[in-house]
């Protein structure tokens, strides 16, 4: 059994993968495939650096295990992240505030990790022998998970770090280990009722996600930046859901139409007319969906303005 930091579906199955260094070593997971479309982990790292910033040289690059070795360690407490090639090498440390657990969220007025005082969370990120005196900065927390030693087995975070002063140019860096993806976003045109003709994107750190039902028919939830959101898609009646499909959808499903019905923060429409591609596509033993990568456009009460919209849920 692994201990979750962050609210999650259990992930069942193994795949062969990177193995944690710091003496720790984890299995990797994900959801067991009835579908096409499995979904896979992603480790990664990637930087960008503003032109003055001493530590990333204002120079922006990108990372995976097929360019680098990269290993994480540590545990939810004191996160230690390390990439390295044969000419370059980086290391990345994010820690909860003393006593505490890093979980999904936002960490702000972050100081040097191994200095911090009070009540501050850590934050260090050195690469090539540079490295900062004092920290300023803060990073997010989308994933973490650890196994039952209490070793890092998942991580996804991001971070802008200042060095030296809190108006010093910023590195900002994404990482990613063993991570599946999960996230909503949207972006909604003008006269779209649904959407308001706004923008947003949710991830872990700043909401919470749940998915139910099975390869008939699945429903969505989001909640986040004072935001709720329901996406209901549903195979047309007597089909199943497959992944690398694209559906033409009304609200209510039927012989040979798919069901779409995506509504927020109390509105919703009466009529819909749109479509919605299953990307990717994972089901338990037991038929219920474990992972969901979908696309969707949405057109409420017969106007020309849609909803556009991603969904990641650990795929």
């Amino acid at each position: 059994m692994r201990t979750r930091t962050g609210w999650r579906r259990t992930l069942v199955g193994v795949l062969t993968g990177l193995t944690a260094t710091f003496g720790l070593t984890a299995a990797l997971t994900e959801p067991a495939a009835a579908a096409t479309g499995t979904p896979a982990a992603v480790t990664k790292y990637s930087y960008t650096s503003a032109a003055g910033d001493y530590i990333g040289q204002g120079q922006t690059a990108s990372y995976t295990p097929g360019t680098a070795t990269i290993n994480a360690g540590g545990t939810a407490a004191y996160v230690r992240f390390r990439v390295q090639t044969d000419t370059t090498w980086w290391d990345v440390e994010l820690a909860a505030p003393q006593g505490e657990e890093l979980h999904p969220g936002v960490y702000r007025n972050a100081e040097r990790a191994a200095f911090r005082t009070g009540r501050a969370p850590g934050l260090d990120v050195s690469g090539d022998g540079r490295g900062c005196n004092e920290v300023y900065g803060q990073f997010s927390i989308n994933q973490i998970e650890t196994d039952d030693s209490g070793a890092i087995t998942v991580l996804d975070a991001g971070y802008t770090q200042h060095c030296e002063g809190a108006t010093a140019p910023a590195l900002k860096g994404v990482v990613k280990y063993r991570a599946f993806p999960l996230s909503y976003g949207y972006t909604s045109d003008s006269g779209d009722y649904i959407g308001q003709g706004a923008a947003k994107n949710f991830t872990g750190s700043t909401s919470t996600f749940s998915l139910s039902g099975n390869a008939g028919g699945v429903s969505y939830n989001v909640s986040g930046n004072r935001e709720y959101w329901t996406a209901r898609l549903s195979a047309p009646s007597g089909e199943q859901l497959e992944a690398g499909r694209t559906y033409q959808a009304e609200r209510f499903n039927g012989a040979g139409v798919a069901g779409l019905d995506v509504y927020g923060s109390g509105r919703g429409c009466n009529q819909v007319s749109g479509e919605f591609t299953v990307t990717k596509l994972a089901l338990d033993t037991d038929g219920s969906v474990k992972a969901l990568a979908a696309t969707f456009v949405q057109h409420c009460e017969g106007v020309d303005a849609a909803l556009h919209g991603t969904i990641h849920y650990y795929a």
